[in-house]
């Protein structure tokens, strides 16, 4: 099996579920991000979809590679929406309700880290925005969710968080802070829920070859894609950086009834860097 290959599973293991997943599009690039990757998974699996992005032509691209995929052949909605303004928690919520009845599976795929550095240099500005969109936006979509997540028979939250989390990257500053509340948070959520019956998890993605990872971030340095891309497969023990379906399959489980005593995990999917960070 290839880096790129999608794992295919007898059965639609979401079969009928209403997820809501935020993030579906992606930066432009040579790859795919992790968002799209999940949307087009979940939706392989039977999943009934809310897609939130706040770029109505990735979002369109989204659902166009799922209408090639499943043909039809399950509901997906498309909501544009950037996440940290103060309504779009609750219109996204309410936009599932009206459309699917409910929610039954939460799904936040949200990061930036343009600006970022180490802490005497990052500036005020940066700060605010990185923290917002990572932390205060996903903790107030969360937030927005769970009264609907409650009334599902079985919730599910699934966050992508990031190994910068507990990684050594002092030039990561907010990104690293916003990436461990994540962490804090899923926690907080799995065990303020679970007596509703309601699971919550985190990934924490390691080097993943995504436009987002690679291809905005080689540009920003100035470095060409192909060397910057090697240099991020040599620190990682399996010998290759992921891809953004290695995070959808994780997300995938998560999200399923085959996780159904699983819960307040955060799972580094990373090709083993973070065994070598200890």
């Amino acid at each position: 099996m290839t880096a790129t290959t999608q794992l295919h599973h007898d059965g639609r293991r979401l079969e009928g579920r209403r997820a809501v997943i935020v993030g579906a599009g992606q930066t432009p690039g040579e790859t795919i991000g992790n968002g799209r990757a999940t949307a087009i998974t979940f939706a392989r699996a039977g999943a009934r979809l809310v897609l939130v992005d706040r770029s109505a032509e990735q979002l369109a691209d989204t659902v166009a590679m799922i209408d090639a995929e499943v043909d039809g052949s399950t509901q997906v909605v498309s909501v544009v929406a950037d996440i940290t303004d103060d309504d779009a928690p609750d219109a996204i919520v309410r936009s599932a309700v009206e459309s699917l009845g409910g929610i039954d599976i939460l799904h936040n795929n949200v990061g930036i880290g343009a600006g970022d550095g180490p802490p005497h240099r990052l500036g005020d500005d940066a700060y605010d925005r990185i923290m917002d969109v990572n932390l205060r936006a996903l903790w107030r979509t969360c937030r927005a969710a769970v009264p609907e997540l409650r009334r599902s028979d079985s919730g599910a939250i699934v966050n992508v968080s990031s190994l910068a989390a507990i990684a050594s990257a002092g030039n990561l500053t907010a990104y690293r802070l916003s990436k461990a509340g994540v962490n804090t948070l899923t926690t907080s959520l799995a065990i303020t829920n679970a007596k509703y019956g309601v699971r919550a998890n985190a990934i924490m993605p390691g080097f993943v070859d995504t436009p987002m990872g690679v291809d905005a971030a080689a540009q920003a340095l100035g470095i060409d894609r192909g060397d910057y891309a090697a240099g991020r497969a040599r620190q990682v023990p399996l010998g290759r950086q992921g891809s953004g379906w290695d995070v959808a399959n994780a997300a995938l489980f998560l999200a399923s009834a085959e996780a159904g005593w699983i819960t307040g995990v955060i799972l580094p999917v990373d090709g083993g860097q973070s065994i070598r960070i200890g």
